[in-house]
């Protein structure tokens, strides 16, 4: 499987405000994000996004010919409600929900309802990797991660990320709450920290920067 993380921030390395406001991306950066979700298998994202945003997850600012991703969804208790965006279009464009073994039998059922695919992966917490593999085995083989920090740590600690795209746009929001590309517990030394590659930078829009590192 080939995995790209996609992400915009601020100047200061936040993808959001400590209002949760992620509104970050140009016009043309979506046009640029959506052209990408075009070409993969699948997007990737965690519960809280869809909480915070409502997001469809589909793709638009491209062509009409253009195909939607599988989407998944990696939410540990089955919290997504049922009338948000991607539940209610979930029997159109072929939606997952990854759940734990402590997810509601009640809810699951559901969602499955709905059109869903449920699969379950842990106990207390989703095993990204175990998830991951079986994504792989279900023939998608090239998928974007649009997470948030705890997600985007996820990922990349185990080492399930080829590809890393970062969106560099002209704000600086601040906020010792609003939170940054990569969460998680961290690395005690730099040392320690992920080592890549940069490969590949854009200027679009006149002030943002866009760049490739490859791992």
């Amino acid at each position: 499987m080939y995995t790209i993380l996609n992400a915009a921030i601020s100047i200061d390395g936040k993808i959001a405000t400590i209002e949760n406001d992620s509104a970050i991306s140009s016009k043309p950066d979506l046009v640029r994000v959506h052209k990408l979700r075009s070409t993969v298998d699948a997007i990737v994202i965690g519960i809280c996004t869809v909480l915070k945003d409502n997001p469809m997850l589909n793709v638009r600012y491209s062509t009409k010919l253009a195909k939607n991703p599988t989407r998944i969804i990696i939410d540990s208790k089955a919290r997504i409600p049922l009338d948000s965006r991607i539940i209610e279009t979930s029997n159109k464009i072929h939606t997952i929900v990854a759940v734990t073994r402590n997810a509601s039998t009640k809810k699951i059922q559901e969602l499955q309802n709905k059109g869903v695919q449920v699969l379950v992966s842990g106990n207390r917490k989703v095993s990204i990797r175990s998830l991951f593999q079986q994504l792989e085995k279900m023939g998608l083989k090239k998928i974007i991660v649009e997470g948030g920090g705890e997600i985007n740590w996820s990922v990349l600690k185990l080492g399930l990320v080829n590809e890393l795209i970062v969106t560099i746009s002209p704000f600086v929001i601040g906020g010792r709450d609003a939170k940054t590309l990569v969460e998680g517990e961290g690395y005690a030394k730099i040392s320690d920290g992920i080592k890549m590659k940069l490969t590949k930078t854009i200027i679009q829009n006149k002030n943002e920067i866009v760049l490739f590192y490859k791992l």
